[in-house]
């Protein structure tokens, strides 16, 4: 029996368990912050006495279908205070929960949790922005990218970098989602940092294998971010003052009760502080000035409508760019010595996201809601030059101009109708559709010289795609017994590119099987499906690396995978979970070997091989989620492969970031009221590279060169021998960060001083490797060794945020 033959028998059959001879009536609403009004994503709706219950889903909204009688239901979310509801229940009720958020935890708010071992939930993260903010980072930069690194499965690819390499992934089969919307590049600052400031962020869940059928496009992980609705009651504000940036978040009603925004922006001043450094320098010459500056900056908003108790209106927006220049202009005398000519060089990058999603949500009765969305998604690089000559007062004319332009980029236009019905406490379904427009700019060059009236231009690389992407998906979180329930589905996916379709299946099935009231086993198969690929030589998630789409020629990407896990409620707020996978990646794309982006005379597809990956491996993470210190430890053993027919021969290598160990320790020590403590610590494999074994001198034979002007004959350039890929490592890869938050109660709201070290022991960590020579040594023939170029030393940092 196919997997999609027994899905649909386990959907005929599902619905036959439901009891239809017994009077049942639903209880449904929204659970909210008492004091902000938002959603509270991922809330407990439960009965005990029946052992049913239900989690809000990402509005806040619940239903529950029990028998007539009376009830009592708790509400319940780590942080807030738990509520318990006393029901006669003889009819449908809409019942509305505003919780009162807690400083404390304590093991009576954590007990009324969805414990992991009751639901079919696997390989699945969900990320408190109050941890987040908590731990030590780089530069004193809260970046959740890099909390997500910390935990098992999830690896970071280069030092300092907030890439995200998911059980043997790249990053391009990361679905990263801001309220819905994917987002194309997540990194500023050439991949140290992330886009996401976390001021704006409200809900961050991570999904690394047994994915709902819901989600959809990628292969490797779903890493779903939800912004702040706004406080609907009062206006409220944070912001803090770093090394690197500065930010200010402010969200408050429009009208209290009905309408609410929030407002969030970012931006650097390195630019800003190098301004002096550059004045100094021009001071030094009248005839030549120079500028040169890196900035970054995002904006998150957000609008939360309340039309009436059955519809929502949701408006979100992100814009964020980076950019990087540097400008020259040289001034001398003209061949005639009787007037000046100026020369003005420009140069640098940028790129950058958009997105735009407008959301309607519409309650058609206790048990069914909907939730329509059109939203708006652009990423952009561009890097160039332009040189122009002019004399004095004439630099719209100039005598000599030349440019180089290099565009990459893709924009997305799409429409999505979800569905959820609550039919009874045994089911929770989700269905839907969507359609998605792509318009691909995978390598745009454009060049111009002028000289006089003489003017040459040209544009080549490749060309604009366009494609249709559409799907649709039906999945079920269906509880067979009180020991035994699972999560089914399909996704369907359809791409018209080149007037071509390609159609794809994808079942998914997790299940979760409770061995008694504090453990369970839990199984699941994902099949996926990717219609875009990104190209890239980098291993930190530089903007050089551009999109692609599957087209006629060039097949999407297919994968499956299959985890096991154990997890365990050890109590008083600890738990222990054990993940094994398997994983195979079809279809993957890479550079030939010798080709980049910077082959822009090539159309894409002529410089890339299509081959295949796999990854296998196992993680344990365990989790102290009560008392002062709190925190969690995650090791991962793992092995990851390629394989193409053109690379290394045809055989297969280790992958770039195929780590066999990786451990990651994050604590926080809560002092008082007043000061808390931050300590990360982590470790990993080095990661594989490729290294020549032997090297020599080319020979130049003499009958068959010729320079120009006469015969030459002996040694030409060196010449180096690699005899397999990615078959030599990197030292290990570990470091200790400390972080310490001294908090100070204001009429006004709250103040905090942030101090931290970032490497605090100081370990030379690799970045590359590259020969040189032995130091010291001034023999004829010096001896060669390899070097380690490291990029972080131990870097102290401070902050001061504010809320208020």
């Amino acid at each position: 029996m196919s997997v999609l033959k027994f899905l649909l028998t386990l959907t005929i059959v599902s619905f036959s368990f439901v009891n239809y001879g017994q009077e049942k009536y639903t209880i449904s609403g929204y659970v909210t912050n008492s004091e902000t009004g938002e959603a509270i994503i991922g809330a407990r709706v439960y009965n005990d006495s029946l052992k049913v219950g239900i989690i809000t889903n990402i509005y806040g909204f619940y239903s529950l279908t029990l028998p007539k009688g009376y009830h009592e239901i708790a509400f319940s979310y780590i942080g807030f205070s738990p509520q318990k509801k006393g029901i006669e229940l003889n009819k449908n009720i809409e019942l509305n929960i505003k919780l009162v958020e807690g400083k404390l935890l304590n093991e009576v708010t954590v007990t009324g949790e969805a414990k992991k071992h009751e639901t079919t939930e696997m390989s699945t993260i969900n990320l408190s922005m109050n941890k987040v903010k908590s731990l030590p980072v780089l530069l004193g930069e809260i970046d959740i990218i890099k909390t997500a690194q910390l935990m098992p499965g999830i690896q970071s690819g280069s030092e300092g970098a907030s890439g995200l390499y998911v059980r043997g992934g790249g990053p391009d089969q990361n679905l990263i989602l801001l309220d819905g919307v994917p987002i194309y590049n997540a990194n500023h600052l050439f991949g140290f940092f992330s886009v996401f400031n976390a001021d704006a962020i409200n809900s961050v869940k991570i999904i690394k294998g047994g994915f709902p059928a819901h989600y959809g496009g990628r292969l490797s992980s779903v890493v779903d971010i939800r912004m702040n609705e706004g406080n609907m009651n009062e206006y409220h504000g944070e912001g803090s003052i770093g090394i690197i940036s500065s930010k200010f978040m402010l969200s408050g009603p429009i009208l209290k009760g009905k309408t609410s925004f929030m407002i969030s922006a970012r931006r650097t001043y390195i630019d800003i502080l190098a301004r002096p450094l550059f004045n100094q320098i021009n001071k030094q010459s009248s005839n030549y000035k120079t500028k040169a500056g890196y900035f970054f900056y995002d904006v998150n908003g957000k609008i939360n409508h309340t039309i009436n108790k059955k519809n929502h209106l949701y408006f979100s927006a992100y814009t964020g760019k980076d950019k990087f220049y540097i400008n020259d202009e040289f001034k001398y005398y003209d061949y005639d010595s009787t007037k000046y000519r100026y020369s003005n060089s420009d140069a640098g990058m940028q790129w950058g996201n958009q997105i735009f999603a407008l959301r309607w949500n519409h309650q058609y009765g206790p048990k069914l809601i909907s939730n329509a969305t059109l939203h708006y998604s652009q990423y952009k690089f561009l890097t160039g030059f332009k040189d122009k000559e002019y004399y004095e007062g004439k630099e719209k004319n100039p005598t000599v101009f030349n440019s180089f332009e290099y565009l990459s980029g893709i924009q997305d236009w799409g429409g999505k109708l979800d569905y959820y019905y609550y039919p009874n406490p045994k089911h929770k379904i989700i269905f839907g559709i969507g359609e998605t427009y792509h318009t691909f700019s995978p390598g745009i060059a454009t060049t111009v010289y002028q000289e006089g009236n003489t003017k040459q231009d040209s544009t080549f690389g490749s060309t604009k795609t366009y494609s249709h992407e559409f799907y649709g998906y039906f999945e079920d979180n269906f509880m067979i017994s009180k020991r035994l329930s699972v999560n089914y589905g399909v996704h369907f996916s359809n791409l018209l590119v080149n007037s071509k379709y390609r159609a794809s299946l994808q079942p998914r099935i997790a299940g979760n099987y409770i061995l008694d009231e504090n453990s369970s086993i839990k199984l699941s198969y994902s099949a996926m499906t990717q219609y875009l690929h990104l190209l890239s030589n980098t291993s930190i998630g530089l903007p050089t690396d551009f999109w692609v789409p599957a087209t006629d020629k060039t097949p999407p990407q297919f994968g499956h995978q299959v985890a096991v896990g154990y997890t365990r409620d050890l109590g008083k707020g600890y738990n222990i979970s054990v993940e094994g996978y398997y994983k195979t990646m079809k279809n993957i794309i890479a550079y030939k070997e010798g080709a980049s982006f910077l082959s822009t005379g090539k159309d894409w597809q002529k410089i890339i091989e299509v081959g295949k990956g796999w990854s296998y491996g196992g993680e344990l993470l365990f989790e102290k989620k009560l008392g002062k210190i709190t925190g969690w430890l995650g090791y991962t053993l793992s092995w990851t492969w390629r394989q193409f027919d053109n690379i290394n021969f045809g055989e297969p290598y280790h992958y770039k970031y195929d780590r066999r160990h990786d451990i990651s320790l994050a604590l926080t020590y809560e002092i008082n009221d007043h000061i808390d403590l931050g300590l990360v610590w982590v470790y990993g494999t080095g990661n594989a590279i490729t290294l020549p074994i032997q090297q020599y001198q080319q020979f130049i034979d003499p009958t068959t060169s010729n320079n120009g002007y006469g015969y030459y004959y002996g040694y030409g350039g060196t010449v180096q021998y690699y005899e397999k890929k990615n078959d030599y490592r990197m030292p290990a890869y570990h470091r200790l960060d400390i972080g310490v938050n001294i908090h100070k109660k204001k009429k006004w709201g709250e103040a905090t001083w942030s101090y931290g070290l970032y490497n605090a022991y100081n370990r030379q960590n690799p970045f590359y490797l590259q020969y040189g020579y032995l130091k010291n040594d001034f023999s004829p023939n010096p001896t060669k060794v390899l070097k380690q170029i490291s990029l972080f030393p131990v870097i102290p940092s401070i902050s001061y945020s504010f809320k208020f």
